[in-house]
């Protein structure tokens, strides 16, 4: 992964686990996993433990520990009522963003 994707994922990987998240409850190694399946191979799990302590601090998921057949429990993340509030504006900045970008790219001089 180049500096500049690197630099981008940073702004914007917090929306991406979150949208992970809603789809479907899930422990540390399996967000990791899905992200790894969508491309973003070269993730640390580091990265992505870290990120998920911060939205739990930030009061975005529940998490619940369920027992583990290897180790121990496992945290598993699901999306609350705040975090889908949250989840739904990184969309709508993100659409406009988006937007944006897409007529800079276009060559539309308005933008």
């Amino acid at each position: 992964m180049g500096k500049q994707q690197t630099e981008m994922l940073k702004g914007v990987l917090e929306g991406i686990v979150l949208a992970i998240i809603a789809a479907e409850p899930a422990y540390g190694y399996q967000i990791t996993a899905r992200l790894r399946e969508r491309g973003f191979d070269e993730l640390a799990e580091g990265t992505v433990y870290a990120l998920l302590v911060r939205v739990e601090q930030r009061g975005l998921v529940d998490v619940e520990k369920r027992p583990s057949e290897k180790g121990p429990p496992r945290k598993v993340y699901t999306l609350n009522p705040q975090g889908r509030e949250h989840l739904e504006e990184f969309w709508r900045t993100w659409g406009f963003l988006a937007e944006r970008l897409n007529e800079l790219h276009e060559g539309d001089g308005n933008a």
